[in-house]
């Protein structure tokens, strides 16, 4: 199916923001359709489940916060 002009030139326009300011669009196109679908919620709950069971039984494994944090920043500060 053919995507319309005007989709492309959203996308165009959504590609030249920041990497921050792309992320927070992404987070609030993703919310808009999420919410309308109880087996994405559930899903991620699955998910979200799964994560801590694996964090809980491997703790040796995860990276401190203030780690993590510095390294997502400077990912973020090297992107346009």
């Amino acid at each position: 199916m053919a995507q319309s002009k005007r989709i492309d030139d959203v996308r165009q326009d959504a590609l030249a923001l920041s990497s921050r300011d792309r992320l927070a669009l992404a987070t609030e196109l993703l919310d808009s359709v999420e919410a309308s679908d109880p087996e994405w919620d559930a899903a991620w709950a699955r998910e979200l489940d799964r994560r801590a069971a694996e964090a809980d039984a491997h703790p040796e494994q995860g990276i401190p916060w203030p780690v993590a944090r510095a390294e997502l920043e400077a990912m973020l500060s090297q992107k346009p």
